[in-house]
């Protein structure tokens, strides 16, 4: 499945949901779905600058695609980022670098979030994406 399938069927699954309450419901449930984060990664070089939670991010290659690992010390914080990861784990470097990343505006979820929080996300994708462009640069 491309990114952008992927995209499309998580702005579906959201879809489903009548309100914004059940929408951050489902979005708190995929942040309690992300694997573990390594603790030795959860220290001041992970950290999403600029983000009002704590937010991790790591990343390895893995048969040449990205692997991410994140957490938050916020429940909505860590499930947005789980939007990303769910959409861009696994992925090659060139096809993140490429990536659409406006489908987060297409959740709808950004109209009911406080502005550092909103901000948040652009913070959190292009992070994901900076750290595949290293990877892409090492191919």
């Amino acid at each position: 499945m491309s990114i952008a399938e992927k995209q499309d069927l998580l702005i579906e699954e959201l879809g489903f949901f009548q309100d914004w309450t059940e929408r951050y419901e489902y979005v708190i449930s995929l942040g309690k779905k992300l694997a573990p984060m390594d603790g030795a990664s959860k220290d001041p070089a992970h950290l999403i600058k600029g983000c009002q939670s704590q937010v991790w991010l790591d990343a390895k290659t893995e048969d040449g695609k990205v692997r991410y690992y994140a957490d938050s010390d916020s429940l909505i914080t860590k499930g947005m980022i789980a939007l990303f990861v769910h959409v861009l784990d696994n992925e090659k470097p060139d096809d993140i670098l490429t990536a659409d990343m406006s489908f987060i505006d297409r959740t709808g979820l950004k109209e009911h979030l406080a502005p550092t929080r909103a901000n948040a996300l652009n913070l959190m994708a292009n992070q994901m994406k900076q750290r595949a462009l290293e990877f892409a640069s090492l191919s």
